[in-house]
């Protein structure tokens, strides 16, 4: 039975020390999210200050090794437990856009026992089965609760330091890390042998300083970062991925919905269609993966002339994508950085593995990414191999960070809690199965004054 822990008890002044918690920091490499760590910590390190107590151990999950697939958690275990859970209690989590109260935080955690094993979080639950979940738990899917990483979340270093001896014989069962925090839960909790999550009421991901948000130990400080003035239209060089058979369907959707919105932008298929007009790369229609078009593409935006624009936003013909919103969150990156932005997923993490963005939610590049594939020599092993994954692989090697937003979406809305979707102003969703995606974009992607004119726009059809 799932309950707020927290409920039933007023803080009061007992508290732990900040020297029993160790902070972690989930980071990433590139420029501006270590930016946005570095001002996190020192937030921190200026409340333990005002507190008159020592300064934590505040590491960023980026800098515990040189392995990329730290940011998988579970590879970053091992060596917590073993540099920092020998003298501390407890490993709490945040995201950079988190915002811890120290005080209220080391008081939430003193009221439990810390020689216990311990997962706690702001709980979310599934409405319905998901593929993104593999349908766990598909006859009552919200019996599972996971967490919301921009709450925070802890684990006792009992647990921590179980966990890592237990990842020695019993890895998880996936190569594959789709959903972190969902995974996450599932590992620990074992099917049942280990803890589920704790839900905790003052872990909150309402934005700080939100009204009635008193008793939180956790804000989040933003969902949108702003950057300054959106990254022109002109930059943004968009590539659809299609071919012939979905011509009439699918890319009637991207011309009715955001394609409006798109100063430069081809489609790439099989044959070449002047009603759309397409563009014939010359490289067969697969029916897996699309290896062989994706890097035709790079090196006609690299080397061929088209397009000087600083970014390659990469989809398919059935991703939904809101322009607009990609060139606000554009302007939080130097484009004459090595930047992969995406949703980022995993391959063999535990072992070794790489990160890589989900194509059909959407691939940004920088036309120097660009560069760095193409002249590193990094080929397709075969013409329908996984791009995205490809790709992935060949960043690794390369050393580039893969950069994850949660903006971007590999399914459709119905496979995500609404409660992160409200907050995110979602960038993208992928698939058309079983929905509308001219509703879905409408709902989920056009911002205040865009869908008041469409509203404006269909009511005065209805009247007519």
């Amino acid at each position: 039975m799932s309950f707020f822990f927290c409920l039933s008890f007023s803080l009061s002044h007992t508290h732990s020390e900040l020297t029993e918690v160790v902070f972690v920091i989930q980071s990433q490499r590139i420029s501006y999210h270590a930016q946005r760590a570095q001002q996190s910590r020192e937030h921190l390190f200026h409340q333990a200050q005002t507190l008159n107590q020592d300064l934590p151990d505040v590491l960023f999950l980026h800098e515990l090794s040189a392995y990329e697939g730290n940011w998988g958690i579970l590879p970053a275990l091992p060596r917590l437990a073993e540099d920092y859970c020998q003298s501390s209690l407890w490993v709490y989590f945040l995201e950079e856009e988190t915002v811890i109260d120290l005080a209220r935080l080391l008081q939430v955690l003193a009221r439990f026992s810390s020689g216990r094993e311990w997962f706690l979080g702001r709980a979310l639950r599934d409405e319905a089965a998901t593929i993104i979940h593999h349908y766990a738990f598909s006859e009552e899917p919200a019996s599972f609760s996971y967490p919301d990483f921009a709450a925070g979340w802890a684990l006792s270093c009992v647990l921590v330091k179980r966990l890592a001896s237990y990842m020695k014989y019993e890895p998880p069962k996936s190569d594959f890390t789709i959903d972190l925090k969902h995974e996450i839960a599932l590992y620990i909790w074992e099917e049942g042998r280990g803890p589920a999550l704790t839900p905790v009421y003052h872990f909150c991901s309402e934005l700080h300083g939100s009204p009635n948000t008193e008793h939180c130990a956790s804000t989040v400080s933003s969902f949108l970062p702003s950057c300054g003035k959106p990254v022109a239209r002109e930059d943004i060089f968009v590539a659809v991925k299609t071919c012939q058979k979905f011509h009439s369907d699918r890319v009637s959707v991207v011309k009715k919905t955001w394609a409006k919105d798109a100063a430069l932008l081809e489609y790439y298929s099989d044959i070449s269609d002047p009603a759309i007009p397409t563009v014939d790369l010359g490289v067969p229609n697969t029916e897996r993966g699309h290896c062989a078009k994706t890097f035709a593409i790079l090196r006609r935006f690299a080397w061929g002339g088209v397009t000087g624009a600083p970014w390659l936003l990469l989809v398919d013909d059935d991703t939904l994508i809101s322009l607009n919103r990609l060139r606000r969150l554009l302007r939080c990156y130097n484009p004459g950085e090595a930047v992969s932005i995406g949703e980022r997923y995993g391959y063999g993490l535990t072992n070794g593995g790489y990160s890589y963005l989900s194509g059909g939610a959407g691939m940004v590049f920088s036309r120097v990414t660009v560069s760095r594939i193409l002249s590193s020599g990094c080929s397709c092993y075969s013409p329908d191999a996984p791009d995205d994954m490809v790709l992935g692989k060949c960043l690794s090697r390369l050393g580039l960070p893969v950069t994850h937003s949660p903006q971007f979406h590999q399914a459709r809305p119905d496979d995500y809690p609404k409660e992160l979707l409200v907050r995110q102003s979602p960038v993208s969703f992928h698939k058309h199965w079983n929905i509308n995606p001219i509703a879905v974009y409408h709902q989920w992607l056009m911002d205040g004054r865009e869908a008041f004119h469409h509203l404006l726009t269909r009511e005065r059809k209805q009247e007519l």
